[in-house]
């Protein structure tokens, strides 16, 4: 097993680019999981298809393509909508299972971040993080970011959205919402994304440590 980086945490906690920075730091391959639900979601509309379709997102998850996970559609409030409603079928969930968990089998190593690495896709992870901040925050980042991809948004309505969606996930039976047990907790609502970062390295570092020392 190579060393795997689970980075988990709610919608704009930072996590996504925490993980492209520890990617980077390491030279390992990073899957964003989020964009693997967005471009379902996307492609159920772009082909016609109803979100409250099951069958049709777990045909669209059985068809996606890498590719389906470049490009700015996949980064817009509405694949952000869209990925929230198909992430509730099971039947997608167990398809995109596998293909992250092939993604985190890598050797050397691989960072991936999500809702639930450390807890269903990679338990065995040796560096576990979970990255959250007050819904706020996540929604003045998101905002942020999608006003300067040139939406007209307001704070309000991220804001809506952000806590609609994790009422969402929080309602689900098996709700993603959840850090596991051994993962370390990063608050970053009042970090900039550099301490952030420098945080993350530091646990990960710690992680890294007695990992080496496991394997003798």
């Amino acid at each position: 097993m190579g060393f795997i980086i689970a980075v988990d945490g709610p919608a704009a906690s930072g996590k996504g680019t925490i993980a492209v920075r520890l990617g980077a730091l390491y030279g390992y391959p990073v899957l964003d999981s989020g964009l693997l639900y967005r471009a379902v979601g996307m492609k159920v509309l772009a082909e016609g298809g109803d979100l409250s379709d099951e069958a049709a997102a777990t045909a669209a998850a059985r068809s996606l393509e890498p590719a389906e996970l470049e490009g700015p559609v996949v980064r817009t409030r509405a694949a952000g909508e869209a990925a929230s409603r198909v992430a509730i079928y099971t039947p997608v969930r167990a398809v995109l299972r596998d293909f992250q968990r092939a993604f985190a089998a890598q050797e050397p190593g691989a960072v991936i971040d999500g809702r639930d690495i450390g807890t269903v896709i990679a338990p065995h992870a040796p560096a576990k993080l979970y990255v959250t901040a007050s819904a706020e925050a996540r929604a003045e980042r998101r905002w942020k970011q999608l006003v300067s991809q040139g939406e007209a948004v307001t704070y309000e309505e991220i804001l809506v959205d952000i806590r609609t969606r994790d009422a969402r996930d929080a309602a689900r039976a098996d709700s993603p919402m959840v850090a596991a047990p051994d993962a370390v907790l990063l608050d970053t609502t009042e970090m900039t994304i550099d301490a952030a970062f420098d945080a993350a390295r530091r646990i990960v570092e710690t992680a890294r440590s007695r990992w080496e020392t496991a394997k003798g």
